[in-house]
């Protein structure tokens, strides 16, 4: 969910063009977005990827069962694709239109990615220790809380 529809329920284009870079990652590691945090990293994909990016490892994002049925190049460009999805400022991340340029083109030069929204670090590296968190909620007799805080909106069907 983009950053814009989930903090202020402001929905665009550029949500889905944000939904489509969750998407992108999610092929690439081979891994759903809520699998993340049940693996050994404990990271977010958007954090994961971030990481790897920055550290010039993006190929070990990769799903191991690719095995080398692959193009190094292509994995590359379409991590650096993502990555531009899911940038935090819905005017930074580019229209669906230079996005399938970028993915059927070579010729298209990709400008660097911003941070991704959401990029955290890992829930072991909370920078609150956990019982202050849990002091936190049982002090709080309305809605309960995330990890990070957030209050968590029950929807219920019509």
């Amino acid at each position: 969910m983009s950053p814009e529809y989930a903090m202020h329920g402001q929905y665009s284009v550029k949500s889905d063009v944000y939904s489509f870079g969750v998407l992108i990652l999610e092929i690439i590691s081979g891994k759903k977005n809520s699998s993340f945090y049940q693996s050994d990293n404990g990271m977010d994909p958007l954090s994961y990827a971030w990481k790897h990016w920055t550290n010039g490892t993006a190929l070990e994002l990769m799903d191991a069962s690719l095995g080398h049925s692959y193009s190094r190049n292509e994995i590359a460009r379409c991590l650096h694709i993502a990555l531009l999805c899911v940038q935090e400022d819905p005017n930074n991340r580019p229209p669906l239109t230079t996005i399938v340029l970028m993915l059927t083109s070579f010729s298209v030069t990709l400008p660097l990615p911003r941070k991704p929204a959401y990029c955290v670090r890992s829930r072991t590296g909370s920078s609150l220790p956990i019982t202050e968190l849990e002091s936190d909620r049982s002090t709080s007799k309305s809605k309960p809380l995330s990890v990070n805080d957030v209050s968590i909106t029950e929807l219920y069907p019509r």
